[in-house]
């Protein structure tokens, strides 16, 4: 005999009072923390329960009694369901005092560490068309709104090009317009739609692994240059002729676009880093600017997403390496060597080390097309590449700048961090959380300097901090 499924609580006219992560606000009721999407603080809600744990809840939002005063319209046609930018409804302002508290929050509970002062957070010039990249997957199984299953929406029409829905890894909400890239991304993409639609081009299954569109990436640059790569799955030779008709008119169509590519992916996921990429039209790479420097960036090429505030993150970080031009600098996670090359007219030396041999290559390419002659790079994971061996055959550095993902350092790296004995680290983290444990981890021999928060991406709940440490022996 089946348990009955226990009924979970509406709890009427609850005060929404701070924001949590993943983007969702929270509020508290008897004690029991309900962690809310899509409200912000100030909103007075009916909520609706969905999961309850002992000392938790989630809910969503059923009833509206009283708007927050800092309230404001979201500007997507898309809010609410896509799952980005879940902070369009706060003002910007009020995202960046949150990302501060973020920061803030993360360093003191969880790195419980000495802090000086925090400097105010750097907000974004841009807080729409900021990005420079922008992945969208084509989908024989769109994802349909309640509007559009209550309105008797025609399934023989459910092909879609857009973004995954979160928890639906199957399904895509077809985008229109989306906001984060500049209006001519949203122009290839809804031309590639259509030309697909009206030549009847097969929208991928992912479960089954079939049809010919899967992905599309668009890549803009501050050159003006444009990338646009197309992923198909090719089995035959008419597909083939199908994929190249489709590049053929987006070529045409499109003479912006400097660097035309595709993938043949016969795989069960979209990663390319192992597969050929075929030049249509057109170079197979696009360069960006920064500082008079170059910097080469191929369609496997990592590279900070906001152009322009990558620019303000990178002159922290220079800033708080305080070089003269005498020291001997480790770039940790240096992928395709921005930051190495950004500091290096400032350095005796920089070392890059990264885990993906394809950047190191483009970190090598990007020192050599700018002139820089000091600069070596390393490739291979970082626990066993950054070892006390390592450091006895290249040196001791005096800076070290790392920039991990968003797990933070290995507990090996850490260790290897204190060997070294830098008399600076510059630590830039995605991630004030693992960031701040790492900072625990560091503290026996190292005190916090400086914090210097960046927001990289408006409208979301992510931010960038850099902390500027200090060997406490000097």
């Amino acid at each position: 005999m089946s348990r009955k499924k226990k009924e979970l609580p509406l709890l009427e006219k609850v005060l929404i009072t701070d924001v949590a992560a993943e983007g969702k606000a929270l509020a508290r009721v008897n004690e029991m923390v309900v962690f809310v999407p899509y409200v912000v603080p100030g909103d007075v809600v009916d909520l609706q329960v969905k999961r309850k744990k002992h000392s938790y809840a989630e809910a969503v939002a059923v009833k509206f009694h009283e708007y927050s005063p800092v309230r404001c319209e979201a500007f997507c046609e898309h809010y609410g369901v896509c799952g980005g930018c879940k902070w369009q409804i706060l003002p910007y302002e009020e995202q960046l005092k949150f990302k501060q508290k973020q920061v803030v929050d993360n360093l003191t509970r969880i790195g419980k560490v000495e802090l000086p002062e925090i400097s105010p957070i750097l907000g974004s010039a841009k807080t729409i068309f900021y990005r420079n990249k922008l992945e969208f997957t084509f989908s024989n199984k769109r994802w349909l709104t309640d509007e559009q299953v209550k309105s008797g929406f025609q399934y023989d029409q459910m092909n879609g090009v857009g973004f995954h829905i979160p928890n639906a890894f199957d399904k895509v909400l077809p985008i229109e317009k989306c906001w984060l890239q500049s209006d001519l991304s949203n122009e290839i993409r809804n031309s590639i739609r259509d030309y697909a639609f009206e030549h009847d081009l097969v929208f991928y299954n992912l479960r089954a692994n079939q049809g010919l569109l899967r992905n599309m990436m668009v890549r803009t640059s501050n050159t003006g240059d444009l990338m646009v790569l197309i992923q198909f799955r090719i089995e035959n030779p008419l597909d083939q002729k199908q994929a190249e008709d489709l590049l053929q008119f987006v070529g045409d169509k499109f003479p912006q676009i400097t660097s035309l590519l595709y993938v043949n992916n016969q795989k069960c996921n979209d990663t390319i880093n192992d597969l050929p990429v075929v030049t249509f039209k057109g170079k197979d790479f696009i360069y960006e600017e920064m500082e008079g420097l170059k910097f080469k960036v191929g369609p496997k090429s990592f590279y900070q997403t906001n152009t322009n505030q990558a620019y303000e993150l990178y002159k922290v970080a220079r800033k708080f390496a305080g070089l003269t031009g005498k020291e001997l600098v480790y770039d940790l996670y240096t992928g395709t060597g921005t930051i190495a090359n950004f500091v290096s007219r400032e350095a005796k030396q920089v070392i890059g080390i990264e885990y993906v041999p394809e950047a190191i290559e483009d970190a090598k390419v990007n020192s050599e097309i700018n002139g820089i002659e000091n600069t070596v790079f390393f490739a291979g994971d970082m626990k066993d590449m950054l070892t006390q061996d390592f450091i006895a055959q290249y040196g001791r550095p005096d800076v070290i700048i790392t920039d991990p993902p968003r797990a933070g350092m290995h507990q090996d790296v850490i260790d290897v961090l204190l060997f070294a004995e830098a008399p600076r680290i510059v630590y830039v983290s995605c991630n004030p959380a693992t960031q701040a444990r790492d900072l625990q981890l560091l503290d026996e021999k190292y005190r916090v300097a400086a914090v210097q928060p960046v927001d990289m991406f408006p409208h979301t709940q992510h931010v960038e901090n850099v902390v500027l440490l200090e060997r406490r022996d000097r």
